[in-house]
């Protein structure tokens, strides 16, 4: 039998880490990356389509895929998912109605209760809504407002700031229609990756994301300047609970729909001061760069995972785990995240590729790209991210850490604290 032929959707850290780990699977043969970044050119053959719908099918159809592996969230709400079931080819990625729980903040809160998913409480603010009265409600602890569409991980605002609360709220509902209103939930934030189908789910190991810019978690929300895995916060008895409460009843939701979630569930969580868990977020895809550091430690063959969600054959695949810690350190560019500069060299990084071995210390590449000449550039805010796997976390944060320090971005600047929560 030949090996499976893959598509993997997407151009940022986690598509590079997806690519990694499937080119890591003796059960896949080729590799096709729409549209890639300069990491996945060198595992999988990157193809210059954008991520629309119409033009990936063709693609796909054409090369005969055993699989599509959809990274970002858009290309499912936009109905991927429901079109490579239509041409009969297996995806990794739910269909668009069930894609709506992180293409609206309203569905995912509604689905929760429906569900009985422990999560914060909320009012939904229009044009109508008495505004100051809904601060006085949730006044005490900072607010914490959501646009109800997809915005890269960006549409949230958490402040102590009464006017900078209601400015967003103003804001968002004349460019939306209407906005989220929660209450806050204090604790230690993880983050759990459930691969599921129709069948049964698989829990992957709980990480913790760092999402301000700077060391001491100061400065704007990111994308997530790094991570690690498994996050101590997440101790047995927690993750038991997690199970319990939140796991089963969304896995038997989402597994009774005409068609079943077939994909991964991202479960952004809040630990609070009695160890009880509640839900954040959910996302309908691998975070970023929660991804850099989970898939690393599965000992399990990365294609006989995701496939067999994409066919509802995971009752059949058994999780394996590596022993040891996952560090992920991410470099960005100058002014990232208000206005990334980009274009500039990264000094270091080709000599370094070439002495890196995946699953010891490696460059996972997101907005990386090469010039002219061949050489590389950064050509995104998050431009890659330095990645380690050991025995222990001390260990392999310093071995990220190592690896950063031999590479130059003018003006690229990264946190120096990752996985502090753990090791301090």
């Amino acid at each position: 039998m030949n090996g499976a032929t893959v598509v993997v959707v997407g151009s940022g850290g986690r598509e590079h880490a997806l690519c990694l780990s499937l080119d890591a699977s003796a059960k896949v043969e080729t590799i096709h990356c729409v549209p890639g970044n300069a990491g996945t050119a060198q595992l999988a053959t990157n193809h210059a389509l954008g991520v629309k719908v119409d033009a990936v099918i063709d693609l796909v159809v054409e090369l005969e895929a055993d699989l599509v592996v959809v990274g970002p969230e858009a290309p499912l709400c936009e109905g991927l998912a429901d079109a490579c079931e239509s041409v009969g080819i297996p995806c990794f990625g739910p269909v668009a109605a069930l894609a709506h729980l992180e293409g609206s903040k309203l569905h995912a809160k509604q689905t929760m209760g429906e569900a009985g998913v422990p999560t914060a409480a909320y009012k939904r603010l229009d044009a109508h809504s008495d505004i100051e009265a809904a601060l006085d409600d949730f006044a005490g602890d900072p607010w914490v407002v959501k646009r109800d569409v997809l915005a890269g991980g960006k549409g949230v605002v958490v402040t102590s700031d009464r006017d900078e609360a209601k400015t967003f709220i103003e804001l968002s509902i004349k460019s939306d229609g209407f906005v989220l209103l929660e209450a806050f939930l204090p604790g230690e934030e993880a983050s759990m990756l459930v691969v599921m189908d129709g069948t049964a789910y698989r829990t992957l190991p709980a990480s913790q994301d760092h999402k301000r810019a700077y060391d001491g978690d100061e400065g704007p929300n990111t994308g997530g300047m790094g991570a690690y895995c498994p996050a101590p916060v997440v101790s047995p008895s927690v993750h038991e609970k997690i199970i319990q409460r939140i796991v089963e009843p969304m896995h038997e939701h989402l597994s009774s729909q005409e068609i079943p979630y077939r994909g991964v569930l991202f479960i952004g969580l809040m630990i609070d001061q009695h160890d009880d868990p509640y839900v954040v977020e959910f996302n309908v895809r691998f975070g970023d760069p929660e991804c850099q550091v989970t898939l690393p430690l599965l000992k399990t063959d990365m294609y006989s995972l995701l496939h067999g969600a994409a066919t509802d054959g995971l009752a059949d695949v058994e999780l394996e785990l590596h022993a040891g810690s996952a560090v992920t350190v991410v470099l960005a560019s100058e002014g990232y995240p208000a206005s990334p500069i980009k274009g500039r060299s990264l000094d270091g990084l080709a000599s370094l590729v070439a002495k890196t071995t995946y699953g010891q210390s490696w460059v996972n590449f997101a907005g990386v790209s090469t010039d002219a000449n061949g050489k590389f550039i950064a050509s995104g805010g998050r431009v890659l991210s330095c990645t380690a796997l050991g025995e222990d976390l001390l260990s392999t944060q310093q071995l990220a850490y190592q690896l950063m320090s031999k590479i130059q971005l003018e003006g690229g600047h990264f946190r120096t604290d990752i996985a502090h929560r753990a090791i301090d």
